[in-house]
């Protein structure tokens, strides 16, 4: 049976949820939600996710929502089948929850608010701040330089292997470097930039990019 993927595929959420999906071999079925015209916070949706966002999997009689904590679930449920994306040792498997815990606590903030501003605010006619932008690219370069560190002495972000570590930050790193004007942050460090070019070139990332 299909897991039933509900949000939009272009959605940066969505995408991580599938880039795991097809990493593990799962066989999935989005069902489309509307978000432009705001689907997602109608009484139907709420039943499936009470705070009206996307993405929400269900998987039988299961439902979840919350894009890392379904790739954990995912990559969990389906340890030995596709891309072991966890790590082997408890050590390892310690490193990519570090990670990951890195890029929603200080990597995602700064992206988001620069994506919002300079991709989404623009086409909602929304006004512009130029203090935020500056602040969040600032912030994030200090991130970024971290990363850079980090990765002049291990492949990937979990170690030497791809993980959800290096998977979770695939979406919103794709604006960054495709949508926003600020692919700098990324080119400018040789080593994440290496690190880029490997997980972006995935075929699991190019699966998504497809859809």
């Amino acid at each position: 049976m299909a897991v039933k993927v509900y949000g939009a595929a272009y959605a940066s959420c969505a995408r991580r949820v599938l880039a795991c999906l097809i990493e593990k071999g799962v066989d999935f079925e989005i069902i489309p939600v509307d978000l432009l015209s705001g689907e997602q916070k109608k009484p139907e949706f709420l039943k499936l996710q009470p705070f009206g966002m996307v993405p929400v999997i269900q998987d039988g009689d299961f439902t979840l929502y919350e894009s890392r904590a379904i790739i954990r679930c995912y990559a969990q449920k389906y340890a030995d089948q596709g891309t072991d994306l966890l790590g082997k040792t408890l050590e390892e498997r310690a490193t990519v929850e570090q990670w990951l815990e890195v890029e929603g606590q200080n990597f995602n903030p700064h992206i988001y608010t620069l994506v919002l501003q300079l991709l989404y605010f623009p086409k909602m006619g929304v006004p512009q701040d130029e203090k935020l932008i500056r602040e969040s690219e600032e912030k994030l370069g200090k991130v970024l330089d971290v990363y850079e560190e980090r990765l002049s002495k291990s492949k990937y972000l979990g170690g030497d292997f791809f993980s959800l570590a290096d998977l979770t930050h695939l979406p919103f790193t794709q604006y960054l470097v495709n949508d926003i004007g600020k692919e700098y942050l990324i080119k400018h460090r040789e080593h994440v930039k290496r690190w880029w070019e490997d997980i972006s070139n995935r075929p699991s990332w190019k699966k998504v990019l497809q859809l």
